[in-house]
């Protein structure tokens, strides 16, 4: 049981370090890489943007977690 919790773990840390590279490609290839925006800043244009994108009702959107912002020190 133990080590099948542990597998699962693995493969959804693998899929989301996938979706991670695919999104970062993405908005590399769009010119977010050259813009000087702090990662705060960032966080809350994409958390905007996946609002716009996500299915179901208003509730739904609100009880999604908010982005992690970095601390002060790690923009």
């Amino acid at each position: 049981m133990k080590e099948e919790i542990e597998r699962l773990h693995d493969q959804l840390k693998a899929a989301e370090a996938k979706e991670a590279e695919r999104i970062g490609r993405i908005a590399v290839k769009a010119g977010l890489g050259d813009l000087d925006i702090d990662e705060a800043k960032l966080s809350d244009v994409f958390a905007e943007i996946a609002g716009r994108f996500q299915a179901g009702s208003e509730k739904r959107r609100q009880a999604a977690p908010k982005p992690a912002r970095p601390a002060e020190g790690d923009a």
